[in-house]
Order: structure tokens, then C-alpha cells, then sequence
């Protein structure tokens, strides 16, 4: 047999396996694309010759001069890397030297993050992403900010996209003369990839706006998964983009690195977002899409940490729990069998970090009632959770995540139940908690497994184990002969 530890809670849980499992961890089972000197000055000056060479537009220094207004839109915590060499440390820094160069004075400027419906930044987040330099340059004269999408005094309806999409987007970004996204290549399960018009559909607009994509209808298309950069939701993120930039009278000027497996710097694109994403994607997609596996495989096996992605409780919120399983469907439902099991390791403790996710309670309480019997039945509760007072004043002051971000969860979560044949969560101390959202339960990977031979893949399945999952940046595994 072979021993194998998966993350169970904030520790491990070992895993007695057939000797045949395979076992992938990104970055080290295939290698990723050999990444940028990670020292500063090396960054720093592949970032500028970016910034200075843009990809359908102009430079800054040619759209900028003295008496410009500049707002430069940063993601949140969420994704990118924090260390001191991290892109968004890097181009800031940039950006800003060209726009000084250009006469653009200090006061002008505005940075902002992208939070869309995560928790508006906290001012360690901002110190953490920025560094101290830049944030001690910017905070005290009160030259940064996050995006708020429930301040109406600060966003600008800019009506629909000839397919019928609401947008509405920050009023900074819209009244600047310059407007600067820094983005990050990063594989996703939504549209692929981060960066690009996903990052200004997605960070700096509304719920009605997002509601436009991060539904039923859409994301449990058939074009939705595998993962692919040609989805309706892709799609969507364009139009939204362009959008905003027609109504703007201007284009976004996209700076965006293709990040490894350790969020560091592969390559960099500066631009227009329309003609520099498929560039980006070029070299991503040597990273993300890894054509790797001989064989379709019966039973994944992973392991969920309580804190990882949107935060702590990630691993334990039952919708969220649901969100997290299905990413891992999209990103490797090319190397799933028909019949597929996912085997996994969660302390399922009944920690739902109502202080992080205050309605997510609620949601899971009505989903046990009132003929709710699959997850895309509550979709009709989103305007009425996304309008309560209460949970908004939590997502605008009190550092929660906005109440229409649980739709878009439940609405990504239902896809595991789509897509698999049984999902098993081994050693939950609440198993009811999990078995409330149609999960199996065992006490150990062992019967699990046993469990899932008996009724669902049959004797000698192929079984594939993630060590890393939620560990490490995701790849979107491929068959080799894809």
C-alpha cells in the first residue's frame, strides 16, 4: 500500500492507497514554465519594458501628462502572492515611475482595490499586498481604497450590454483619466483565467452585474465545464469590459503576469485587455492546461484545510465546502472517468465564520426546507439575500463577504453533484453537516474507498491523489493526446 497524508483541518489525515495511485502536485510532477529571476531589479525591469511596449494601445507616458488623474485597480488578498517580489508590488512600483516621468503628480493618483463581492481590504491587507513603502507612500494622505459596490454615491450605471447584462461599475475608475487594471494569468474555474476584462467585470462592479454570469444558466452550461476560455462566462466578461470602456470613453490599460505554481512571475503583458488576453493566454496556457494524464481515473483524492482561498472557515462552510469540491470537477474533468468519486479528507466541524459569511447560515438552513432539493432551486432567493440591509452594512463596514457572493457559490457548488458519481468526506466531526449537502461520509479514506468499489467504479480503479490541492496555484489537468 502506499501512505499518503491529505490536509484535514489545519493538520493531516494519512491515507492507506493501492500502490498503482498516481499522485500530482503541481509545478513538481510536470514542471511549470521556468519563471522570471525572482530578484527585484530583474522584475522591475521586464515590468516596465512591458508597460513601455503595450499590446494595442498606447504607452502611459503618452496617455498621461500633468493634471492627469490616475486610478490603478489592484486585486484583493485573495490571489497573486505577497511576496516581496510579487506582481503587484513590481508594477505598481512601475507604473507609477512612468507616470511620474510623464509629469503626473502624486495627488492624482488613487489606488483601489478590486475586492468586487469579497470582504472590502483591510489596512494590514493593503500593507501586506502593497509592502510597506508603498503603503506608507499612498494610506495617510488617503490615496487608497477598496471597491465598495453598494456605495451608489460612488458607482456609475452605465445601462446594458447589447446582450441584456446590467453594468455597473466604480465611479473612480469611470471619472479617471487613466485607468490602470493589474492582473494576474492565473488559472481559474471561472473563464479560465484571472486577469483581463474578469478582473474590471468581476472586481469593480455590482452584484446585478455579476449576477450576469455567476448563475445557473450560465455556469452549469455544457460549455462551462472543463474549464475553457471560450465559455459564455468568458464571454460575458468581455462585453462587460468593452462596455465599461466605450462608456468610458477610454480603454483599461491591462498590465497582467502569467504567475506559476508559486505565484511568481513567468511572463508579463501590458495593453489593451482585448488584444493582450490572448497573448497571456499563450504562455499560460503552457502552465495551467498540463497535458499529463495516460488515463481517465475512477476516484480523486484530496484533502481540505479549514483556511485557503476565501479565507478561514473556507473548508468547514458547507457552501463553501460545496464551491471548493466543485473547482476541483471544472479544473479536472478532462481526466475524469464517467463514473468519477471524489475522496475527501475535512474536519466538517460546523465552523461556518459567520463573521466572514454572516447569511451563509440562513442559506444553508432554507436549503434544508420548502422542496429546495438541489442547489440551483435557491437561486430564486438572490435579490431578496443581495438587498438585506443588514448583511450589506457587514460586507461595507464590517470586512464580510457581500450576500449575493453565497448565489454565486451554490451556483458553482451544484456542480458537483453534476459531474460526480459520489463525493465522500472522510473524518467529519459534524457528518450531518455534510450529509445535509448530499456529501457520503466515513470515518477513514480506507472504507471510503472500500465504499466507493462496492457501489460506484468497481475492483482496481484508477485512483489519482492531490497531495497539494488548495496548497498550491492549480493546473486544469489534460489528457496527453488533448
Amino acid at each position: 500500500m502506499k501512505q499518503l497524508s491529505f490536509e484535514y483541518g489545519q493538520g493531516l489525515m494519512n491515507a492507506n492507497l493501492p500502490d498503482n495511485t498516481d499522485v500530482f502536485i503541481p509545478g513538481t510532477t510536470v514542471p511549470d514554465p521556468a519563471c522570471l529571476p525572482q530578484d527585484w531589479d530583474t522584475l522591475y525591469k521586464a515590468t516596465l519594458d512591458s508597460i513601455r511596449n503595450p499590446i494595442g494601445m498606447q504607452t502611459l507616458t503618452e496617455l498621461a501628462h500633468k493634471g492627469s488623474t490616475v486610478v490603478i485597480v489592484i486585486p484583493d488578498i485573495v490571489k497573486g502572492g505577497n511576496q516581496p517580489t510579487s506582481h503587484r508590488k513590481v508594477s505598481v512600483r512601475a507604473c507609477l515611475d512612468e507616470l511620474y516621468s510623464a509629469g503626473v503628480e502624486k495627488k492624482d493618483i488613487l489606488l483601489l482595490f478590486s475586492n468586487g463581492l469579497h470582504p472590502r481590504t483591510t489596512v494590514q491587507e493593503m500593507k501586506t499586498i502593497l509592502g510597506d513603502d508603498l503603503f506608507h507612500e499612498f494610506y495617510f494622505s488617503g490615496q487608497i481604497t477598496s471597491h465598495d459596490s453598494e456605495d451608489y454615491d460612488h458607482l456609475v450605471d452605465l445601462g446594458f450590454t447589447e446582450h441584456g447584462d446590467h453594468v455597473i461599475m466604480n465611479k473612480y475608475v469611470y471619472d479617471a483619466d487613466v485607468a490602470i487594471l493589474i492582473g494576474h494569468t492565473q488559472g481559474n474555474p471561472y473563464g479560465a483565467y484571472s486577469g483581463g476584462y474578469k478582473h474590471c467585470a468581476t472586481g469593480i462592479s455590482h452584484w446585478r452585474s455579476i449576477s450576469a454570469h455567476h448563475v445557473p444558466e450560465v455556469m452549469h452550461r455544457p460549455d462551462f465545464v472543463p474549464v475553457s476560455t471560450h465559455s459564455e462566462m468568458r464571454h460575458k466578461f468581455d462585453q462587460q469590459g468593452m462596455l465599461m470602456e466605450e462608456k468610458m470613453g477610454k480603454k483599461f490599460f491591462c498590465c497582467d503576469a502569467v504567475l506559476d505554481t508559486y505565484s511568481r512571475q513567468i511572463e508579463i503583458n501590458s495593453g489593451w485587455a482585448k488584444e493582450m488576453q490572448p497573448v497571456s493566454w499563450k504562455t499560460a496556457d503552457k502552465r495551467t492546461f498540463v497535458k499529463w494524464a495516460d488515463k481517465k481515473y475512477d476516484v480523486v483524492v484530496f484533502g481540505m484545510p479549514t483556511d485557503f482561498h476565501y479565507g478561514n472557515g473556507m473548508g468547514t462552510n458547507p457552501i463553501q465546502m460545496m464551491q471548493a469540491l466543485s473547482a476541483q470537477v471544472i479544473r479536472h474533468k478532462r481526466i475524469m472517468s464517467d463514473h468519477c468519486v471524489f475522496i475527501v479528507s475535512s474536519i466538517c466541524d460546523g465552523y461556518f465564520h459567520e463573521e466572514r459569511w454572516p447569511y451563509l447560515r440562513e442559506l444553508h438552513e432554507m436549503f434544508q426546507h420548502d422542496y429546495n432539493q438541489v442547489l440551483p432551486d435557491m437561486n430564486h432567493y438572490g435579490e431578496y439575500f443581495a438587498t438585506k440591509e443588514e448583511y450589506i452594512r457587514q460586507y461595507r463596514f464590517a470586512n464580510a463577504f457581500h450576500p449575493f457572493h453565497g448565489f454565486s457559490m451554490m451556483s458553482c457548488g451544484h456542480i458537483a453533484e453534476m459531474d460526480t458519481s459520489a463525493i465522500y468526506i472522510v473524518g467529519a466531526r459534524e457528518p450531518g453537516i455534510a450529509r445535509s449537502m448530499g456529501l457520503k461520509t466515513r470515518a477513514t479514506f480506507e472504507e471510503a474507498l472500500a465504499d466507493a468499489e462496492k457501489k460506484f467504479v468497481g475492483p482496481n480503479p484508477n485512483i489519482l491523489a492531490l497531495p497539494q490541492t488548495y496548497k498550491l496555484g492549480a493546473v486544469h489537468l489534460c489528457m496527453k493526446d488533448d
